[in-house]
């Protein structure tokens, strides 16, 4: 079966000071974060890759990972521009910012045709999401509604020790999504207790099921979401702050019955670069996992 990797690698990482974070070099061999999703990708059975990226970082991409990987599985790009709109919208002049990782997957449209994952660049989400998820793929139903898939982590294995993060949490009925909640500002206080927000007085289950933006979906995907985003437009075209993002609008799918997301638990330790302050301790990781046999020193050899 044909597969494709899909890399959400446009963000402006604002929190991780002195680079573009996703180039990071992290592992023994100056691998950064993206080699091994791509690497244990591969390995679990898909065959094409596609950075979603901003062109003003394409020559950096390519020279850090495009160039290398190509040897080792087709490689395409799409790019996540602000004008990339669906017929009869066009982007307002005041318009900076990005309108969301949703928007970024959207404009996949015409260049992913079969089914696909779709994972952030600066997330290591381990061999079993992409092992299981490709399985997925395999036996996704061809009927409707449409059936897609995430791996569910743990929200205390997806923490930062130097400051607070963003994650959808999660209700699961069965094995079944039945609602995801974007929720800001995560982070451990002094008291044990995992909170979120400014006022700190909503305290989380630290054992909660969270996304980590790793979806398994069929091609027929990206046509609903197209239905979304001119529905997200049609509403919010001249604000400027508004974003389209996917957990959101895979959560309106499910409630209108358009879809059904089967989560697939994985055991596998996250992690990840979201300050500059984590780079040592993934760096570390990588190092561990490699002297465990579990990666070669040289992953692309």
């Amino acid at each position: 079966m044909n597969a494709t990797l899909v890399v959400l690698a446009a963000g402006l990482g604002s929190r991780f000071k002195g680079g573009i974070k996703q180039l990071e070099p992290l592992g023994p061999s100056g691998e950064i974060i993206m080699d091994y999703s791509i690497y244990d990708a591969k390995q679990a059975g898909f065959d094409k890759v596609v950075f979603i990226i901003r062109k003003d970082i394409r020559e950096a991409f390519d020279k850090m990972i495009g160039n290398r990987i190509k040897q080792h599985i087709a490689v395409d790009y799409v790019y996540q521009e602000l004008d990339c709109l669906p017929q009869g919208y066009t982007c307002p002049e005041s318009r900076v910012k990005p309108w969301g990782h949703g928007h970024a997957v959207y404009c996949c449209k015409g260049v992913v045709n079969e089914p696909f994952v779709v994972i952030n660049a600066d997330d290591y989400y381990g061999k079993q999401a992409f092992t299981e998820l490709y399985k997925k793929l395999q036996t996704m139903p061809q009927t409707e509604p449409m059936n897609i898939a995430m791996a569910g982590f743990e929200l205390k294995n997806t923490l930062s020790d130097f400051g607070s993060v963003n994650r959808g949490v999660c209700k699961v009925n069965g094995n079944k999504l039945s609602s995801i909640c974007e929720t800001y500002e995560i982070r451990r206080e002094q008291d044990g207790l995992v909170h979120s927000g400014k006022d700190s007085d909503t305290v989380l289950d630290e054992n909660s099921c969270v996304s980590m933006n790793i979806w398994a979906c069929p091609a027929g995907f990206i046509d609903k979401l197209d239905k979304h985003f001119t529905a997200f437009l049609e509403k919010n075209v001249n604000n400027d702050k508004a974003e389209f993002l996917l957990p959101g609008a895979i959560e309106e799918m499910i409630e209108t019955g358009e879809i059904t997301c089967d989560v697939v638990a994985s055991s596998d330790q996250w992690f990840g670069v979201t300050y500059a302050q984590d780079t040592p301790i993934v760096k570390a990781r990588f190092k561990d996992l490699t002297d465990k046999g579990v990666y070669p020193v040289d992953l692309w050899g």
